[in-house]
């Protein structure tokens, strides 16, 4: 009688360089968005500037900590969430944009599925 084997999940160590290159690269996504609104639809040249350089540099720092061993759906995930996170609150708090309570439970699922994807582990 054949078993099918499951795969096991192994928890992969990221070396600290790539968490270092992780978060070099949300903060300049975040300044990269926080510009882009004061860029006036590209019409400012030097808040535009800011925004194409920023998101250059942040996705090259992120292709950096892909480079030292953080897998893809981590590195993206933790990327887009805090970016997310880190606007709307920056939004609420400088630009007084509203932030309803189903927003704030958005931010929160978002959060859940990204730890959920960095505690999953590699299947083999």
């Amino acid at each position: 009688m054949a078993t099918s084997a499951r795969p096991r999940a192994v928890i992969v160590r990221v070396p600290p360089m790539a968490w270092v290159f992780l978060g070099a690269a949300i903060m300049s996504e975040i300044t990269a968005t926080l510009s882009l609104r004061q860029s006036e639809g590209f019409s400012r040249i030097g808040w535009s500037v800011i925004v194409v350089v920023g998101y250059s540099v942040s996705f090259f720092l992120l292709s950096q900590a892909l480079q030292r061993g953080m897998s893809l759906a981590v590195a993206y995930g933790i990327w887009s969430a805090i970016g997310v996170t880190a606007i709307a609150i920056i939004g609420w708090v400088a630009f007084h944009e509203g932030l309803s309570g189903l927003q704030i439970a958005g931010i929160a699922l978002v959060a859940a599925g990204v730890a959920a994807l960095q505690s999953g582990g590699v299947a083999h």
